[in-house]
């Protein structure tokens, strides 16, 4: 099965967490909070959506942060993914 988003949507698959810190502590897994980061899988089209014409600024394979509640979580075939609104991404991260 294949995500196509609709509209100013964007599909992205959370980025793994790090087990330990920079100090070399291990976080057990209740202390971790979720990355932030994720990769972009699928963009929808954009186009006019509430009137708006929306410009997509994301392509697939660009690394991402988004908002912290944003999104919808969806488990399709075993992986788990999140569909946003393009405007609940605020950058893109550049190697």
């Amino acid at each position: 099965m294949k995500l196509v988003p609709l509209g100013d949507r964007v599909v992205l698959k959370q980025l793994l967490a790090e087990e330990t810190t920079k100090s070399g502590i291990v976080l057990p897994g209740q202390a971790k909070e979720k990355p932030q980061q994720a990769e972009v899988i699928a963009v929808g089209p954009g186009g006019m959506v509430d009137g708006k014409e929306i410009v997509m600024q994301v392509k697939p394979g660009d690394k991402v942060i988004y908002s912290k509640y944003a999104g919808t979580e969806v488990k399709l075939d075993e992986e788990e993914f999140i569909i946003v609104k393009q405007s609940d991404i605020v950058a893109i991260i550049e190697d």
